[in-house]
């Protein structure tokens, strides 16, 4: 099994747009395994789309990996979202990471578009199954329930193999449907003690189901910052966390020196965690820079040696 540490964005932390060029060609150049970006396609935030920054990324990088944190499967079109991916995977010679997830019912695409939230779990599971037969590249006839095809086929395929399928959320239906469908499982806004009984429970049900899903395909995500609790910045994500979600902001959190970092890594790693989604807390363009160069140099090669840990199945 293989530890790999990624960074991803959500909201774009950059005042100019060359400052994000330069973050990206220091992940491609500095040995980080991924990037991720966060969709959110109705926001008064600026949010990069993220299907259109993976394929920018395409044509801007040579060697990291990238993927959609997640990208909503319950609001977009399947057809669409499977030849967005195969396009993709294909320009950058199979380095993108599909991720998919049913959407945030708080998430206001869903009032600006109209559309119910009630089904989206359907809606999503029979988008996935159509998105994994047309990378089969064999015609799909289909009359669901939410979508209708005939004769639909698309080329060029995705260039990986055995492409990935990795799913988001941690409902019950989330563990099913990752089970069912995925081949990795990425975490939300969860400190280790939630992430741990997730992962058993999908080992169990995919275990069950007749796929077991790779020991070193589950993944997570912590903001870190080098740096102290008291910094403003910092107390800002605090603030914006415990809005979000209940429980202790340093139970998630990565902040301080190196070794803070690494601990909270470990901690995610004893959980059954061996991919990670970092995200830089930073007060402007330079700072953001800073944050992932000390990253590189201080905390991703410590991170990506130790031993990952294989919970035991519920």
């Amino acid at each position: 099994m293989s530890i790999g540490v990624g960074l991803g964005i959500a909201e774009f932390p950059f005042s100019e747009v060359k400052s994000f060029w330069r973050w990206v060609a220091m992940c491609d150049d500095g040995g980080v395994n991924s990037i991720w970006q966060t969709d959110r396609m109705v926001s008064r935030e600026p949010y990069l789309e993220c299907m259109s920054t993976m394929a920018a990324m395409a044509g801007a990088t040579k060697r990291v990996k990238f993927g959609m944190n997640v990208a909503s499967a319950g609001i977009r079109d399947p057809l669409i979202l499977a030849k967005q991916c195969a396009t993709i995977d294909m320009l950058s010679e199979g380095r993108l990471l599909p991720a998919f997830g049913i959407g945030n019912i708080t998430a206001p695409v869903w009032t600006a578009t109209g559309r119910k939230t009630k089904g989206r779990g359907a809606r999503t599971d029979e988008a996935l199954d159509i998105i994994q037969q047309l990378w089969s590249g064999e015609p799909l006839t289909v009359m669901g329930e939410f979508f209708h095809y005939e004769n639909a086929t698309i080329s060029p395929r995705p260039v990986q193999k055995k492409f990935p399928f990795w799913i988001g959320g941690s409902s019950p239906a989330a563990i099913r449907r990752t089970a069912r469908i995925g081949t990795g499982w990425l975490a939300g806004l969860e400190p280790p003690s939630k992430i741990a009984p997730v992962i058993s429970a999908i080992r169990t049900a995919a275990q069950d189901a007749g796929r077991p899903i790779d020991d070193d395909h589950y993944g997570a995500g912590f903001p870190f910052r080098f740096g102290s609790w008291d910094d403003a910045v910092t107390q800002h994500a605090v603030d914006a966390y415990t809005k979000r979600k209940k429980g202790d902001p340093k139970e998630y959190m990565g902040i301080g020196g190196a070794e803070d970092i690494i601990e909270r890594a470990r901690a995610y790693i004893d959980a059954g965690v061996s991919k990670f989604v970092l995200r830089p807390i930073a007060t402007d363009d330079a700072d953001f820079l800073d944050q992932t160069q000390k990253l590189i140099d201080t905390v991703i090669p410590v991170v990506e040696a130790m031993e990952t840990v294989v919970p035991e199945a519920a």
